[in-house]
């Protein structure tokens, strides 16, 4: 082998032998990487368990609160309900206790404006009746004739 093929044997021999460091070094990050990622995913696994047991928490408490809300909603509406229904009635009541006697007084004063009104009308017939007798002169009912 000449000078020049040793040459160039002895730069492909130190080519193969630094990719060969750079695919160890590669080989190494690789690994530390592997190892770092998985101890990211440990740690955000432990950090993610509690929150999402907070989390699941939280809308199970979220859920029983509405439902209480919904049962108090419930009660309020039914006893607003009854309330109205009282209201309803207690006023009807108090309507017929004041038109029942409202009602009779009314009555009780048509029949006097009735009862006066016949007697102005008889009074009124009965002037009438007096107005229509001729008047006989003072003198003539002295005449003896």
């Amino acid at each position: 082998m000449s000078e020049t093929g040793e040459l160039f044997l002895g730069i492909i021999a130190f080519a193969v032998l630094i990719m060969a460091l750079i695919q160890v070094g590669a080989i190494f990050a690789g690994i530390r990487l592997a190892k770092r990622v998985d101890q990211l995913a440990t740690q955000l696994d432990q950090e993610i368990k509690p929150l999402i047991a907070n989390l699941t928490a939280m809308s199970s408490e979220a859920a029983r609160a509405a439902a209480l809300a919904a049962k108090q909603a419930e009660r309020l509406d039914r006893v607003f309900g009854e309330m109205v229904q009282r209201v309803d009635q207690t006023l009807a009541a108090a309507q017929e206790f004041v038109t029942g006697p409202a009602r009779q007084g009314m009555a009780i004063m048509a029949g006097v404006k009735t009862v006066i009104d016949v007697f102005k009308g008889l009074r009124e017939d009965s002037r009438r009746r007096a107005a229509s007798k001729p008047v006989v002169d003072e003198e003539e009912s002295l005449f003896i004739g």
